[in-house]
């Protein structure tokens, strides 16, 4: 592996985190009818920071749910020896019928994880509005999917990689970018 540059440490990515709670309480006018939905699996982690800011900022929990988006990939890889896909489940604690949902993950590339997680989540009804935050949009979209909330917006090139290390998944808070291997 190449050198990897870190872009965000771990206070940058809590201010970032906290500039996105007060945004999505302004752009909803508070947080009545939201719930914020992680797209597994980072996705999950960077959700329940944002409802405990929201918590401290509001005095009031926002529903968090979970979405697997795993059947729903257009691109679906297999990880297991039987050829199943890998099924890590679908955790929503509220209807969701009529919702502000915002949708919660930590890298936007092409659009495709995004696209799958709405699909996933209207299959479960129908929300009033859907929203996108994440943490790093770095462009080349395939499908026109825009975010409502980012943390930064880092412009790549496609041989480079981005990645979000997050204390529950990596033991470390950082975002870093290297050269994908050749």
């Amino acid at each position: 592996m190449k050198e990897e540059r870190v872009l965000l440490d771990d206070q940058a990515i809590r201010r970032a985190l906290t500039r996105i709670s007060h945004e999505i309480i302004e752009r909803n006018k508070g947080i009545d009818d939201c719930v914020l939905i992680g797209i597994k699996t980072r996705g999950i982690y960077i959700a329940n920071r944002l409802q405990s800011n929201i918590q401290k900022i509001e005095g009031v929990d926002i529903p968090v749910g979970e979405v697997d988006i795993t059947l729903y990939r257009d691109d679906l890889s297999h990880r297991n020896d039987s050829l199943d896909p890998e099924l890590k489940g679908t955790n929503i604690p509220v209807n969701i019928e009529n919702k502000k949902i915002v949708l919660v993950d930590d890298v936007l590339y092409t659009g495709r994880t995004v696209r799958a997680a709405m699909d996933a989540v209207i299959d479960l009804g129908r929300p009033a509005r859907i929203q996108l935050a994440e943490v790093i949009d770095r462009g080349h979209r395939e499908l026109p999917i825009r975010p409502d909330y980012v943390g930064k917006n880092v412009p790549t090139a496609k041989n480079e990689m981005i990645a979000v290390h997050l204390k529950e998944t990596d033991d470390r808070e950082t975002v870093t970018i290297q050269q994908r291997p050749t």
